[in-house]
């Protein structure tokens, strides 16, 4: 099974049916605060990372989408160019995030276009549901490649082009299962973890190049990234409020011309970090009853 690119991504017609009104809406919370920008966004082709790019674009900015799939990247290129004028350019790159040279490449290619890169939206990534002990060590591995080695090849590829350009602004994507016990998908947990700890570093290593770092903490969203998750098959069991794709990028695009250290976006997501903190033996059984696989799976 291969990798999926993002946390959230959705196709069917009951989630696009007023899919353009809410949109808009969140663009007009947007164009605000975001000036024109040059953004390279990992994972583009679906969730969170393709409602980003649409986000940039619609407020100005010129975007460069990385992602495995060709088809989806060309479609959202096409929806891209039919927004409504005057909106950003789209440079669709193939490539996995797991190799650093098709990194490098992508941002090369992002200079070559437009001259400059102001933004990174380090998002791609990839879950995996079951017991840490019984996982196929392939699936592991393939998430601490994606989520954690994704990253920072990112980092690493696009730094040197901010310090040209005089700074600019990094955006991780992680997740509030960061700040939480979470049996059953502690590797994914602990991968969130990681690039969490990261974003903290990078701002201070970063700091006197003039480049900003936001650890964005993203909670369920109304996504097919359950489905794509690797290992058990067992759906995860609902009950919990859920955001959609364009909510999270929306936050993700003001946060871009705000530049705060952290984004949480909901007060739900706020008590559940605050519970991993003051209670982390009852969020642990809470996350438990959530992924724990049924008897069969």
């Amino acid at each position: 099974m291969t990798t999926e690119e993002t946390e959230s991504t959705e196709t069917t017609d009951e989630f696009n049916e007023g899919k353009q009104s809410h949109d808009l809406f969140h663009f007009r919370r947007v164009a605000p605060y975001v000036k024109r920008q040059i953004v390279f966004i990992t994972g583009a082709s679906s969730g969170i990372g393709r409602a980003a790019a649409i986000a940039f674009a619609r407020a100005g900015c010129d975007v460069c989408g990385m992602a495995r799939r060709a088809e989806r990247l060309e479609s959202l290129r096409d929806e891209i160019i039919a927004l409504p004028s005057p909106h950003g350019e789209f440079l669709a790159v193939v490539g996995d995030v797991r190799d650093s040279e098709a990194v490098e490449a992508a941002v090369e290619q992002t200079l070559a276009r437009f001259g400059r890169l102001d933004v990174l939206v380090a998002n791609a990534g990839i879950g995996q549901h079951g017991a840490v002990a019984e996982a196929d060590w392939r699936h592991i591995e393939t998430v601490l490649r994606t989520n954690i080695d994704g990253v920072l090849h990112s980092v690493r590829a696009c730094v040197p082009a901010m310090r040209i350009s005089g700074g600019g602004h990094i955006l991780i994507v992680s997740s509030i299962v960061a700040g939480v016990h979470t049996p059953y998908t502690a590797t994914y947990a602990a991968s969130k973890a990681f690039v969490s700890s990261l974003a903290g570093s990078l701002r201070l290593e970063l700091e006197d190049d003039n480049i900003a770092v936001t650890d964005v903490l993203v909670g369920r969203t109304h996504s097919e990234f359950n489905q794509h998750r690797l290992g058990s098959s067992a759906e995860v069991r609902g009950g919990l409020p859920t955001m959609s794709a364009e909510e999270a990028a929306a936050a993700i695009a003001r946060a871009a011309g705000h530049k705060p250290r952290r984004v949480i976006l909901r007060y739900f997501d706020r008590l559940v970090l605050a519970g991993g903190v003051i209670a982390p033996g009852i969020m642990a059984r809470l996350a438990k009853r959530q992924y724990e696989p049924s008897i069969g799976d």
